[in-house]
């Protein structure tokens, strides 16, 4: 594997073959990736930090982040990259950005493989992300506490019970952002606004789990609907974070999707 530096962002880049893009969510880094590398060999893997998360410091100009600079920060990597279209595989707000950069730019985009996805917050839960853009702003006692409620209330019964590994993952992924990336993340997923889904006329993957609370189920059926063409998985016993709490059952998933392209 080879990090790289490019614009400002740290990138993965690393295999052959066709380009897949892979877009992280809130608190999370190129790792959330990590689990499903094996579904992966026969691609070219293009892995980069968000803008003010993991590694990736915020932008240069003090500008805040918002959905729509992610997907900026997407179309300049790849223009640096010169891979032309690619795949893209995202998770949580990471599969925000990508519905808008497939709209944005359709002819880019040849496909999405989107985990705990969402079309963009529900009203109800926009103050309480935008308070943890508040709390994050704390230091790194607020983080630890921000990613302890994390792994409360995002994971499954099953993980919480079997799989402590994963928690201490999940767990790390938070507390090692930066409190002011992570609060300027909090603060771009609060004001996320959808794409308009009926506009993807690309093959698209949907995988959610059955105790995901961020992207339940019903939720993820109403997304379905709307993109057409498209296929749902839910994944039982599992909670948002899809691909370190079910990482074979992921990686299946990508196997067939990706196996009916070719």
């Amino acid at each position: 594997m080879t990090t790289q530096v490019l614009n400002g962002l740290a990138v993965e880049v690393d295999g052959q073959g066709a380009a897949l893009l892979c877009i992280h969510g809130l608190g999370g880094s190129s790792n959330n990736w990590t689990p499903v590398l094996p579904a992966l060999g026969s691609f070219r893997r293009i892995r980069p930090d968000l803008p003010g998360s993991a590694r990736s410091p915020l932008p240069a100009d003090g500008k805040a982040l918002s959905i729509a600079r992610y997907v900026d920060a997407m179309l300049r990597l790849l223009a640096a990259l010169d891979v032309g279209a690619v795949h893209v595989m995202a998770h949580s707000m990471g599969t925000i950005v990508a519905q808008h950069l497939a709209v944005r730019s359709p002819g880019l985009v040849k496909s999405l493989a989107l985990f705990g996805p969402l079309a963009a917050p529900p009203d109800a839960t926009r103050p309480n992300i935008a308070a943890r853009a508040q709390a994050a702003r704390g230091g790194a006692a607020a983080m630890q506490e921000i990613a302890d409620a994390i792994v409360k209330a995002a994971t499954s019964t099953h993980t919480k019970e079997q799989q402590p590994a994963v928690l201490a993952l999940v767990r790390e992924s938070v507390m090692r952002q930066s409190p002011e990336g992570y609060a300027q993340s909090c603060a771009a997923l609060a004001d996320a606004e959808a794409a308009a889904l009926e506009r993807i006329g690309v093959p698209t993957l949907l995988v959610t789990g059955d105790q995901d609370g961020v992207a339940p189920a019903a939720n993820v059926r109403a997304m379905q609907e709307r993109i057409a063409g498209s296929r749902l998985v839910v994944l039982d016993g599992c909670g948002h974070w899809t691909t370190f709490e079910q990482p074979q059952r992921c990686a299946q998933e990508l196997d067939a999707f990706y196996a009916e392209m070719r």
